[in-house]
Order: C-alpha cells, then sequence, then structure tokens
C-alpha cells in the first residue's frame, strides 16, 4: 500500500497538495482537521471537546484523535492506501500508526514534508481566514500559537521518520502545480527504488 504522511505546519497547502495526490495515486484521505471539523460542525461530544483544544491552539490529545483516525481508516477496507494529512503529530501518533498499520500488514512508505517559512505561514494563513471563515485563521496570537506548538510538539516527528529513512521535504513555496510535481518526483522516486 502506498501510505504517506503529509507534513506540515499550518497553512504550509497539505490540504491542496493532499486532494492533488489522492487523485492522482487513488489514495483516501485521512485528515483529522476534517474529521474534526465534521465532529464540530455536527456538535458531536467530541466535537466540543475538540473544539475547546483548537480554538486555545492546542492539539487534541492522542488517544482521541488516534481513535477517530483507526475509524475512518476502517471505513475503507479495499483502499490503495492512505494519505494521512495533520497526522501524526506527536511520536506517541507515529507509534500507534505503526502498529495500527501493522494490523493491516502494511506501514508508512513514505512522509513528505511542506516546508515553509514562518513569515510565509502568517500570511497564507491570514488570507486564508478571508475566504474559509476559520476563525483560528484570523487572530494573529492564535495562529503563532499554532506555529510554536507545532514547532515544539509536532516537528519532532520528523525525526521519528527520518531515524527509519522515510522522510522526503519538500520546498513549500511556489506555484501549487510546481510543488505537486515536486512531491510527485518524491514519491516516483520512492516507489520506484522500493
Amino acid at each position: 500500500m502506498l501510505n504517506i504522511v503529509l507534513f506540515g505546519p499550518p497553512g504550509a497547502g497539505k490540504g491542496t497538495q493532499s486532494a492533488k495526490l489522492i487523485e492522482k495515486y487513488h489514495l483516501v484521505h485521512l485528515s483529522t482537521g476534517d474529521i474534526f471539523r465534521a465532529n464540530i460542525k455536527g456538535e458531536t461530544e467530541l466535537g466540543k471537546l475538540a473544539k475547546s483544544y483548537m480554538d486555545n491552539g492546542q492539539l487534541v490529545p492522542d488517544a482521541v484523535t488516534i481513535n477517530m483516525l483507526q475509524s475512518e481508516a476502517d471505513k475503507h477496507p479495499d483502499a490503495k492506501g492512505y494519505i494521512f494529512d495533520g497526522f501524526p503529530r506527536t511520536h506517541a501518533q507515529a507509534q500507534a500508526l505503526d502498529e495500527f498499520l501493522a494490523t493491516k500488514n502494511t506501514g508508512i512508505f513514505m512522509m513528505l514534508a511542506l516546508e515553509v517559512s514562518e513569515d510565509e505561514l502568517r500570511i497564507r494563513l491570514t488570507e486564508r481566514a478571508k475566504v474559509s471563515g476559520r476563525p483560528d485563521d484570523a487572530d494573529p496570537i492564535i495562529i503563532q500559537k499554532r506555529i510554536d506548538v507545532y514547532n515544539a510538539e509536532t516537528m519532532p516527528v520528523k525525526g521519528y521518520y527520518q531515524a527509519q529513512n522515510k522522510y522526503q521535504g519538500v520546498n513549500g513555496i511556489g506555484s501549487i502545480d510546481s510543488i505537486f510535481e515536486a512531491l510527485c518526483t518524491e514519491i516516483n522516486k520512492g516507489v520506484f527504488n522500493s
């Protein structure tokens, strides 16, 4: 299976690029952000809990996130692969993901990371707030907190995949198409070399 972790800070373009990768490689998109937002919109208990963390720029606890993600993955037993967007965000989540995929006799093929400067992220998130209506993208204090949480809590996951020789960084600045081409080049190199 072609299981890809699409990695990068808030505003790096993970959602945009994952949509293109899904279409090209016929993958199932598993976005924790989408799962959380659907639960928030539906005003489920889980959604209310997730919202309380997200509104403060914090990560939703691992146990909640992992159980939701496994439930979503199980809905697609015939998938050719998954693209994990916004997950894993901690070492514990990366280990839990490996354990879960092992039960399906598969694993992570590659972590693709969109690398974007903090200044560019602030610009992108502010612009995204204007079109998406997401309040968490409009407040500069929450934006900075999300970037800080990413750097402190999520960035270390990079080392987890580097230790397995599964990490590949890609410049996340440029046109959507040029970034997509760079991502595809890395995937195809990995497929060819595996």
